[in-house]
C-alpha cells in the first residue's frame, strides 16, 4: 500500500543528498580521469557515429558509488541489511573498476575476460543470495508477480536468485551504450524500489539504498546526458546491477524486477537472439545491431529520440509494476 505522502520526506532527502555529492564531485573527478588519460576506447564494430565519442572519460562511476557510500553511511541505519547492500555495491563497482583499468591501462575496448567477470558476479550473487535465504523470514520463498504467491524453491534458491542476480547485472552493463541511457532508465528504477521500499519497510535500509541509488544517477546525469562529458564505465554499470539486484532480493521481490527494469531485459534479449541467429542462420542478423539501443540508432532515430523513449517505457513498466505490487 502507498504510504502518505510525509512517509516518504526522510527518504527523499537521502535522494537529494545523493544527488548533490555525485553533483559536486562528478566535475571534480573529469579533470583527474583526464589527466590519467582514462578514455573511453569505442568499438570498432559499433555504430561510426559513436567513433567521435572516443577519449571521452570513463570510470565516472566512481562519483556515484561515492555518493550512494557517504549518503547511507550518514543515514543513521547502520543494520546488516545495509551492510550487505553496500558490500554488493562496492564489490560489483570493484569488478567494473578492474575491467575498466584494463581498458585504460591497455588501451583497449576489452578490460576482463568474459569468465572471470563471470565467476566473481556468481561468487558474489550467490553469498547475497544465501544471507537472504537464512536471514528472511521468507526463507527460500520467493513472491510471484501477478499471482501474489510465495513459492518455496527449496534447494533451488540460491542457484535461482543468483542467476537473477548476475543477469540483472548483465543487463544493466549492456544498456549502458548511449549517453544518458544507463543512468536515466536506472534512477527511475531505483526510484520504483524506494517507494516499495517505504511502502512495505519504511524507512529501512533497501528505501534508503535505492533513493540514494536515485539521487546519484540523477546527479550524474547533469554530465552524462548527450553530449556526455564522461561515461560512468562498468565501475558504475556493474555496480547499479549489482545494487539494484541486491536491494530487489532483500524485499522478496527479485521477479518483479525484470517488469520494471524490461529495459535491461530487451536489452540482454537482443544480444542473445543476435548471437543465437548469427550462429544458426550462417551469419544473418535479426537486429541490425545489438544490444537492442543500436538497433533504432541504424534505423534512423537519434541517440536523444533512443534513450527518451526507453525513459518513458522504462516510466510505463515501473507504474504497472507498482499496479502489480
Amino acid at each position: 500500500m502507498i504510504k502518505e505522502f510525509g512517509t516518504y520526506v526522510p527518504v527523499m532527502v537521502r535522494f537529494a543528498v545523493a544527488f548533490v555529492i555525485t553533483a559536486i564531485a562528478t566535475p571534480l573527478l573529469i579533470p583527474v580521469l583526464r589527466r590519467i588519460k582514462a578514455g573511453q576506447s569505442i568499438r570498432e564494430e559499433g555504430p561510426q557515429s559513436h567513433m567521435a565519442k572516443s577519449g571521452t572519460p570513463t570510470m565516472g562511476g566512481l562519483a556515484i558509488l561515492l555518493a550512494i557510500a557517504v549518503t547511507c553511511v550518514t543515514s543513521g541505519i547502520r543494520n546488516t541489511d545495509m551492510m550487505i547492500l553496500l558490500g554488493t555495491l562496492l564489490a560489483f563497482g570493484a569488478i567494473g573498476f578492474a575491467d575498466d583499468f584494463v581498458k585504460v591501462a591497455m588501451k583497449r575496448n576489452l578490460g576482463l575476460t568474459a569468465r572471470q567477470k563471470l565467476i566473481l558476479q556468481v561468487l558474489l550473487s550467490c553469498a547475497v543470495a544465501a544471507y537472504q535465504c537464512n536471514m528472511s523470514v521468507y526463507g527460500t520463498r520467493i513472491f510471484i508477480p501477478i499471482l501474489h504467491q510465495y513459492w518455496d524453491f527449496g534447494i533451488f534458491y540460491i542457484p535461482f536468485v543468483a542467476f537473477v542476480m548476475v543477469a540483472m547485472t548483465n543487463a544493466v552493463n549492456l544498456t549502458d551504450g548511449l549517453d544518458g541511457l544507463a543512468s536515466g532508465v536506472t534512477a527511475i528504477v531505483a526510484v520504483f524500489l524506494a517507494v516499495v521500499g517505504v511502502s512495505f519497510y519504511g524507512y529501512g535500509a533497501s528505501a534508503v539504498f535505492t533513493a540514494a541509488i536515485a539521487g546519484g544517477c540523477v546527479g550524474f546525469l547533469l554530465y552524462n546526458h548527450h553530449p556526455a562529458k564522461l561515461f560512468m564505465g562498468d565501475t558504475g554499470s556493474l555496480a547499479l546491477g549489482g545494487a539494484l539486484a541486491a536491494a530487489a532480493i532483500l524485499m522478496n521481490i527479485e521477479l518483479i524486477l525484470p517488469i520494471a527494469g524490461g529495459i535491461y531485459v530487451a536489452e540482454a534479449a537482443s544480444v542473445i537472439i543476435q548471437v543465437v541467429v548469427f550462429k544458426t542462420q550462417n551469419g544473418r542478423r535479426f537486429f541490425r545491431m545489438a544490444p537492442l539501443h543500436h538497433h533504432f540508432e541504424l534505423g534512423g532515430w537519434k541517440e536523444t529520440k533512443v534513450v527518451g523513449v526507453f525513459w518513458l517505457v522504462t516510466l510505463g513498466l515501473c507504474c504497472l509494476s507498482l499496479l502489480i505490487i
